[in-house]
């Protein structure tokens, strides 16, 4: 059996061991066909985007639930960044930028307002700012982009933890 891959049976059982586990204690996928996020699929609007960042953001928003079909919650959001430098070199002059963006959020029924769900999330990205402008420039609108996927795709996690709260 020279040079042939023996198969790993020990992961295969500790996978089939860990889905009887989760199985037996009601765990059910947040997404799978039963799932309490499921009703959130293609059911999310977000508020119109006016900034770049914006359109980041509700783009990530819409890769991960779908765009909406039929709008039965608004997603109202707010985006705060700053940027600050972090790498600086003993002549003063700034190489890094830390990029940090907070952004609140709040779910509500599109049919009556009801306050769904809500929050704040806060994460960070960093660029270079060695290089030209353009690089410099470049690197700066990356890590905006990153930035939102990242807030994002928190905010979808959040949803889905609640998601059991308001499922119909």
């Amino acid at each position: 059996m020279r040079g042939q891959a023996i198969p790993n049976f020990d992961l295969d059982r500790r996978a089939f061991l860990l889905c009887l586990t989760l199985a037996g204690c009601g765990f059910v996928p947040a997404l799978g066909t039963r799932g309490p996020a499921r009703n959130l699929m293609v059911a999310v609007r977000a508020k119109d985007p006016v900034t770049q960042d914006d359109y980041d953001f509700v783009a990530r928003i819409e890769e991960r639930l779908g765009r909406p079909t039929a709008s039965t919650y608004d997603l109202a959001y707010s985006i705060t960044t700053t940027s600050e430098g972090v790498g600086i070199t003993a002549s003063g002059s700034i190489t890094r930028y830390s990029l940090a963006g907070r952004l609140t959020w709040v779910l509500s029924r599109n049919a009556d307002g009801l306050r769904m769900a809500g929050g704040t999330v806060d994460n960070f990205t960093s660029y270079s700012a060695t290089g030209s402008v353009v690089a410099g420039l470049t690197a700066k609108q990356d890590a905006s982009r990153r930035l939102m996927r990242i807030l994002a795709d928190q905010v979808v996690s959040g949803l889905m933890a609640h998601s059991a709260d308001f499922a119909p």
